[in-house]
């Protein structure tokens, strides 16, 4: 049986199981009614025998009634008083498949066409949709096409064909190449009794928070830790669950930031049945949720969410008006004020006039999972990717394949950021009882793009005591900030940096000298190999005693000159711009730029080079109305190495521009 998700989602959740028990009339394939009724449109039946007719209008009776034994009685009298009473085998083919006979209903839906397949061509369709159930795809697909060559004018039963014809193609070739699939639990230490669904995952891989419904019936969230790869007994998420239900959230990548849907709540600035609430993790835990504002919720039903890598992004799910079908995907996008955009439809590439759902977003930007009972697949909700282009435009949606998709009901995937695991709910054989979260490997064609992280400690360097900073991650390229957060108040962060740009990283906080990296990662970037710093700012001046002329060297990272010259490239003005504002903000901040090399070269160019490059960023800071009393250039040439000139990467660390106070 279908485990339903209790009153926030309207959607029955399984991954790969046996099949479920459907109407065959009432299946994902739905036909505007049984083909006993359908034969009542006829004006003539095709039968000379008033006993034959007397059985088979008495099986319409009892078939309407929904007595489907009884019925089968009568259409079995009326073939034996005329055998070839076409109305009645198609009555009984029907008949069948509602007692799901499906080999019985295949039998007689192919000997009534063989006795006229003119009379009633929507029997093709009902045959086809027989075989689907037989997992004779290839025949399915060839009747759905014989009912199509009929041109009806049914417009329901045709997009139905439609439909059928082109998930009995895809079906024929899944099951025939199969995709790897071999699903295991997360452990005894997450998975119980009760159902556990929807995970969501911080960017390092180190957090789970799931859905819980404690005791049977109340919704709750879950957090769990991984230590030494193993899962660790979960706890409550305080201060986020109520004894109303919570569900269906979604975790920043960081871990500071919950979004999830709430239902049925009342005098909180809610907007409909379910609507969408969001917590911040602070200092003192997770803050009362608050449902977001109208722009985003709708007195429409507005629920399953998913948040970008840059916290700027959110895709849901939704039924307002502007919905293709019964649910859409939504996108909002979060403005420069903060505030967030009106949301928008993803459009037809992703929508379809039936049900699509169950979104998540993946950290690379780009790839998005979801489930849709519209598009060609296995039967039931199957689950999709498709990868969005650099002008922001989805391409098609492409299927993850048999045997992960099946004829049950398929959603709740997530992809961790190495893009190698997926996680999912399923009350699969074997499990612990209800719903399970299990993980599996997802194959190489349906993984996101490359991504890492960068992981970090701030802390005051004249203290060690950790900081709340600023921390911006910039596109080099474009200028614009990729993303914007704050330290937590231990002074750490974490920042998913998909591969494909080249990042400049700005950590500040006032009356503290500023800290840059640089992460170029157009080429590649990978999970394995993420980007963990332990950043110390100093303090300025009156913040902790006077600067010195001995304090450290800030290297700005961002600072880049065309080579062998002293011209600033365009990507460097972003740092220098930021170095500009800092040395505004403090007016008694005097400082000394200085110029590096490496030793490729004339030690004489070399020197001659440095010197030249510290000067073209004092010019560049003369030109933002910094005081020439408050500024002075050096050049060290190839002198002070930070390490040995041996590789290409050590050389160009040794090639920097930094800055000390004096």
């Amino acid at each position: 049986m279908l485990t339903p998700i209790k009153n926030n989602f309207p959607i029955k959740f399984v991954l790969p199981k046996n099949r479920p028990m459907r109407s065959f009339t009432l299946v994902i394939f739905l036909l505007c009614c049984h083909f006993a009724a359908i034969a009542q449109n006829y004006t003539t039946t095709k039968t000379t025998s008033e006993k034959a007719l007397a059985a088979f209008n008495a099986g319409i009776a009892e078939a309407d009634r929904g007595q489907a034994a009884i019925a089968q009685g009568y259409f079995e009298q009326a073939l034996k008083a005329d055998p070839k009473f076409i109305d009645a085998k198609l009555a009984l083919g029907d008949n069948y498949a509602e007692l799901r006979d499906f080999f019985k209903s295949k039998k007689y839906f192919e000997e009534a066409l063989a006795l006229d397949s003119a009379y009633a061509p929507v029997a093709f369709l009902f045959l086809a949709k027989t075989e689907w159930e037989l997992d004779k795809y290839a025949e399915c697909a060839a009747h759905a096409a014989s009912y199509l060559r009929s041109k009806p004018k049914n417009e329901r039963n045709r997009r139905a064909a439609e439909r059928l014809l082109k998930s009995a193609q895809f079906a024929a070739e899944a099951v025939k190449n199969p995709v790897a699939f071999d699903p295991k639990s997360v452990g005894d230490s997450i998975n119980t009794k009760w159902g556990e669904y929807f995970p969501s995952l911080t960017a390092d891989d180190e957090l789970l928070i799931f859905t819980r419904r404690d005791g049977g019936d109340n919704e709750n969230f879950y957090r769990s830790e991984r230590k030494d790869g193993v899962w660790q007994k979960p706890t409550p998420l305080e201060g986020v669950n109520t004894s109303d239900n919570e569900g269906a959230q979604a975790i920043s990548p960081d871990g500071t930031w919950l979004v999830f849907t709430g239902c049925n709540r009342q005098g909180d600035g809610s907007q409909g049945a379910c609507d969408l609430y969001w917590s911040q993790l602070k200092s003192t835990g997770w803050t009362k949720p608050v449902p977001f504002s109208a722009v985003i919720n709708s007195p429409d039903w507005d629920a399953q969410p998913s948040i970008g890598a840059d916290n700027k992004t959110l895709i849901f799910t939704s039924s307002r008006p502007g919905t293709r079908g019964s649910m859409d995907l939504w996108q909002s996008i979060r403005q420069p004020n903060g505030k967030w955009g009106s949301p928008e439809n993803l459009g037809p590439n992703i929508n379809t006039p039936g049900k699509d759902h169950t979104p998540f977003f993946h950290p690379d930007g780009q790839t998005l999972y979801f489930s849709s009972d519209s598009l060609p697949g296995m039967g039931g909700s199957d689950i999709f990717f498709a990868r969005r282009d650099p002008d922001g435009k989805w391409g098609n949606p492409q299927n993850l394949g048999y045997p992960i998709n099946t004829k049950g009901e398929e959603g709740m995937l997530v992809v961790s950021l190495d893009g190698r695991t997926a996680y999912f709910a399923s009350d699969r054989p074997g499990g612990k009882g209800d719903l399970d979260i299990y993980t599996f490997e997802l194959p190489a064609f349906a993984r996101p793009q490359p991504v890492t992280y960068a992981k970090a400690k701030v802390t005051n360097a004249a203290t060690g005591y950790p900081i709340t900073a600023k921390v911006e991650f910039t596109d080099l390229k474009t200028g614009k900030i990729f993303v914007s957060a704050n330290t937590k108040s231990d002074g750490s962060f974490l920042v998913c940096l998909p591969a494909g740009k080249d990042y400049a990283l700005n950590v500040s906080k006032e009356k503290f000298l500023f800290f840059s990296d640089n992460f170029n990662l157009v080429e590649s970037a990978t999970f394995d190999k993420p980007f963990l710093l332990n950043i110390e700012l100093q303090p300025i001046g009156s913040a902790t005693g006077p600067a010195t002329a001995n304090s450290t060297p800030i290297i700005l990272r961002n600072v880049f000159f065309e080579t062998g010259s002293a011209a600033l490239r365009s990507e460097s003005m972003v740092e220098l711009d930021r170095l500009a504002q800092l040395l505004l903000g403090s007016p008694d901040l005097k400082i000394q730029i200085n110029g590096h090399t490496d030793n490729v070269g004339d030690d004489a160019f070399n020197q001659t080079l440095s010197e030249a490059r510290a000067k073209s960023v004092q010019d560049y800071l003369l030109s933002k109305n910094i005081a020439t009393a408050r500024l002075r250039f050096k050049g060290f040439g190839e002198s002070k190495p930070l390490e040995s000139n041996d590789t290409p990467e050590s050389r160009a660390r040794n090639r920097r521009t930094e800055f000390v106070v004096w």
